[in-house]
């Protein structure tokens, strides 16, 4: 998918106007960004969009976000963290008791 996301109110507009007329090249609107199909017409769209807002317009090409895939570490501590007793527990105190990542291990490593 392709996202768009906008920095000024002019960009807005027009970003919301081509949103209302083109529906089926949208997957999601977020008001001030949106997700556009990844085909030569959403990327007509949004060459558009730079090309008349320039810097005010930012594209970057996006995947979907597979977990097991992408962060299997990150993934299993989640699971993990969300099955604890306590809900109050911190996730610093929960891993250390345990075979899981501190939190310093999973700001350092990239996906």
């Amino acid at each position: 998918m392709l996202l768009v996301a906008t920095h000024s109110a002019d960009a807005r507009t027009t970003l919301r106007n081509v949103c209302r007329a083109h529906e089926e090249a949208v997957h999601r609107r977020f008001g001030r960004a949106a997700l556009l199909a990844e085909t030569q017409f959403g990327a007509f769209l949004a060459c558009r969009l730079r090309q008349k807002h320039g810097t005010a317009v930012q594209v970057e090409r996006t995947e979907p976000f597979l977990a097991r895939v992408a962060a299997p570490t990150a993934r299993e501590a989640a699971v993990a963290y969300e099955r604890r007793d306590e809900p109050a527990t911190p996730y610093r105190a929960f891993a250390a008791n345990r075979e899981l990542p501190t939190p310093a291990e999973l700001r350092d490593e990239r996906l």
